[in-house]
């Protein structure tokens, strides 16, 4: 789980950060209301921004059979870092869902964003290889206080062990 726990601390990090600040750039869009529907809902806006999350705890529970298996959890905290000051914090649990003779390994990820505002939640699957995670993005599933409407996706790159560069499409 040495590529699990190496991803876990960077994602984590990088998806409470990019969540927790205020946007970079942002474009609004205008929906329309439900079919049928006479009164038009209020537009939406897209913040897209990047942010660094730093790791500052991490467990691992391996459950039998020992090494990578499926079940296995990942257990991670960590702060929000947004030019070198603190904007909030993350939790996150991963579990590994598949494992396959070549060390491959799917985890389905649950994170918790928490901001002054309120709560962001995002969540999803990757994979990860011997040469670690690729390519990952993940949903925003919801959230709470200014973020109840939240949705959209964050992208996240691990740059070492315990940081994550994240790029947040925050709808809301």
């Amino acid at each position: 789980m040495k590529h699990v726990k190496r991803f876990g601390l960077s994602v984590v990090t990088g998806l409470a950060t990019a969540l927790c600040c205020a946007s970079a750039a942002s474009a609004a869009t205008a929906t329309t209301g439900a079919p049928g529907s006479l009164t038009p809902r209020p537009p939406q806006r897209e913040e897209v921004f990047d942010l660094t999350a730093r790791t500052t705890q991490i467990n691992n529970v391996d459950v039998p059979p020992p090494g990578n298996s499926q079940g296995d959890e990942l257990i991670v905290t960590g702060n929000l870092i947004r030019s070198s000051a603190t904007v909030g914090r993350f939790d996150e649990v991963c579990t590994t869902t598949r494992t396959d003779l070549t060390d491959t390994s799917d985890l389905q990820c649950q994170v918790t964003l928490t901001l002054p505002g309120g709560q962001i939640t995002v969540q999803g699957v990757f994979a990860i290889t011997s040469a670690g995670p690729g390519d990952i993005t993940l949903a925003i599933t919801g959230g709470t206080g200014l973020y109840r409407t939240a949705h959209g996706f964050i992208h996240a790159v691990n740059t070492s062990a315990t940081e994550t560069q994240l790029t947040v499409h925050l709808i809301r």
